[in-house]
């Protein structure tokens, strides 16, 4: 029609078809942004209005959104998941007859769908007739308003936000009334109901504030931080280190620095007494606390690239993804309204001989340029040189770097992990899709030793070329997580000359983002040593606590 004649037509999609419906969405949560917002509009407003190529047209869209999801595979945007009146968490059979039950239904169903499903005609039909009467009831059902008030209260008790959870409950226990054939709401059918209303509302009571130090106390505890080393706890000055929470002594035998070349290139100012006495011995800290992170995206450029995930949009050569704009590109993917656009300024002058409205030549054709989301490759290095114990800084870096792989596992990212100590860096973790292994790993990874960050950056560097070997249009994220303190060289130059030389040559790479985070404790006496590696490796740079403050997050899209 619209080439023979020339006139736009609206085609209804699935929000027309759906009207008076159900729109079921299986994987709700993995469902693009964008269609988000279509859906989100649609069920707050009961209409869908197209705007777009010269069209403008609203229809009627009322529906009951069903969903399903794994929380496992990310989390639903808070706007959709409160749409959702009622939540229903499901589980695994765990009773062995049960779970035998299942496989021979599923066996009877594949041998013969007609016959299984005649089998349960019956139960059907009936629980169809109880619907079609509550439905005819529902109206004529009434709720005391002392039974509002209990509603009213249960709401307040779980926290709830906004007034939507008093509703639906009010609205479920009403229609579980109708279907049990009642007309007046009890205590019972609330109480049935609540639960699948509050399950996904309810929000957990923000922790009350640590009590106040006593002044005393705090005088001492001022002229104590003056008279020690920043980095030192306060029993380390009597001989024997304050165990950090979640630290277990390791049965490894006694180390000693390593003596030769790197000994006499490392600054003195560098090695400091506690990192010598770090060295004796090795010791596995706890995962720190995990937290949500935002998001971590690379900036969208003109590389075409394959592939499948969450994380960063890319233009995508496949016949997937969002239409976004044309080009001069054959391909059957054609855009046919770009076409269209661009045949129209020559109509006049071209023999019409067909009968069609528009005369289409070749040169005329458009392709559509499509976008989509895809995974990324982070690499994880972690400094586990002695200094990482100090006041649990390797508890922390560990929540940290648990709470970035468990957001990797959502967005269907590659990862990989270099940690370095002693006098080496090791690949922990080969470029996997394990986030499961990768955990195991960081909860085991030991630490102490020397901090050879120069044999962390090289093994960093062989690790990104394979990869970028294999896959040149990639777009890796390094995230180091260290102080910048190196006391351990490869070569005859000081350690840290030849660490900021090193990252120097690094950030030429383009392809590569960098992000650096400075586990140094806050205080009057900091190197910034951190700071200075994010430079040579034109870097983002955080500090250790901006991890817990959503500051780390927006890794590349603010500028990285």
């Amino acid at each position: 029609m619209a080439v023979r004649r020339g006139v736009r037509i609206f085609q209804p999609g699935l929000l027309a078809r759906v009207h008076r419906g159900i729109l079921y969405v299986d994987e709700v949560n993995l469902l693009d942004d964008h269609l988000v917002d279509v859906i989100l509009d649609a069920a707050a407003s009961g209409e869908n209005r197209v705007e777009r190529e010269g069209v403008s047209y609203r229809h009627p869209s009322r529906f009951i959104l069903v969903g399903t999801m794994n929380p496992e595979e990310g989390e639903l945007r808070p706007q959709l998941l409160d749409r959702f009146g009622l939540c229903v968490e499901v589980a695994g059979e765990v009773e062995a007859e049960k779970r035998i039950l299942m496989m021979e239904r599923r066996e009877a169903f594949d041998a013969d769908p007609i016959k299984f499903m005649n089998q349960f005609q019956e139960d059907t039909a009936r629980i169809a007739q109880k619907i079609v009467s509550a439905r005819a009831m529902l109206e004529s059902v009434t709720m005391p308003r002392h039974l509002r008030a209990v509603v009213a209260e249960l709401c307040s008790q779980n926290r709830v936000a906004g007034h939507r959870a008093d509703l639906v409950i009010e609205q479920s226990a009403k229609a579980l009334a109708a279907y049990q054939g009642r007309r007046q709401v009890t205590v019972k059918d609330i109480e049935t109901v609540a639960p699948f209303a509050l399950a996904h509302r309810r929000r957990d009571p923000v922790p009350s504030p640590p009590p106040p130090t006593k002044d005393h106390n705090h005088d001492h505890d001022h002229s104590d931080r003056q008279n020690r080393n920043p980095e030192e706890t306060p029993d380390e000055g009597h001989g024997s280190e304050k165990k950090q929470p979640g630290e277990s002594t390791g049965p490894a035998p006694d180390e000693h620095p390593p003596s030769g070349q790197n000994d006499a290139n490392a600054d003195p100012a560098d090695v400091s007494p506690e990192d010598r006495r770090r060295e004796v011995q090795e010791r596995i800290f706890a995962v720190g606390a995990t937290f949500k992170v935002r998001k971590i995206t690379a900036p969208k450029d003109r590389t075409f690239r394959r592939g499948s995930g969450r994380r960063s949009r890319t233009r995508t050569s496949q016949k997937q993804g969002r239409y976004v704009k044309s080009d001069f590109k054959r391909g059957a993917d054609i855009a046919l309204d770009a076409t269209l656009r661009a045949a129209a300024p020559y109509q006049r002058r071209r023999q019409n001989g067909n009968g069609l409205a528009v005369v289409v030549r070749p040169e005329d054709i458009r392709a559509k340029i499509r976008e989509k989301r895809i995974g990324n490759f982070l690499l994880f290095v972690v400094d586990a040189s002695g200094s990482m114990g100090a006041r649990g800084r390797m508890v922390a870096s560990k929540g940290a770097v648990m709470s970035l792989l468990l957001d990797a596992y959502q967005k269907r990212d590659r990862i990989a992990m270099i940690s370095f100590r002693k006098d080496k860096a090791f690949l922990n973790l080969p470029p996997t899709a394990s986030i499961e292994l990768a955990a195991r790993l960081l909860a085991e990874m030991p630490v102490g030793g020397r901090t050879p960050l120069s044999a962390g950056l090289v093994k960093t560097y062989e690790v990104l070329r394979n990869h970028l070997t294999r896959d040149p249009t990639s777009r890796p994220i390094v995230i180091l997580i260290t102080d910048g303190k190196s006391n351990a060289a490869l070569s005859a130059k000081k350690p840290m000359e030849e660490v900021l030389e090193i990252a120097g040559q690094m950030a030429l790479d383009a392809r590569t983002r960098f992000i650096v985070v400075d586990t140094e404790n806050t205080g009057l006496v900091r190197f910034g040593l951190a700071r200075q590696l994010a430079g040579a490796l034109d870097a983002r740079y955080f500090q250790i606590d901006d991890l817990k403050a959503d500051t780390l997050i927006d890794i590349v899209k603010g500028g990285c």
